[in-house]
């Protein structure tokens, strides 16, 4: 079962969709962070600036940034 997926999210946290995100979800935490730790840069080239992680669709964490520290 894949309950855990990524919400993507514009610079003012309003959750983006599209047809160019991903909706993928993932079996465990760990996965999920491993794909987003390889993808950060597809989604901010996409427009995303931030996310957040769920599981069953309660909120784990977020928003986190995908901008690079400065």
């Amino acid at each position: 079962m894949n309950s855990w997926t990524w919400q993507y999210e514009a610079a003012d946290g309003s959750a983006m969709t599209g047809s160019e995100l991903p909706r993928t979800g993932f079996p465990n935490q760990a996965d999920a962070e491993s794909w987003v730790g390889e993808s950060w840069h597809d989604l901010l080239a996409a427009g995303v600036e931030q996310v957040s992680l769920f599981n069953a669709g309660d909120k784990v964490y977020g928003p986190m940034s995908l901008r690079p520290l400065a």
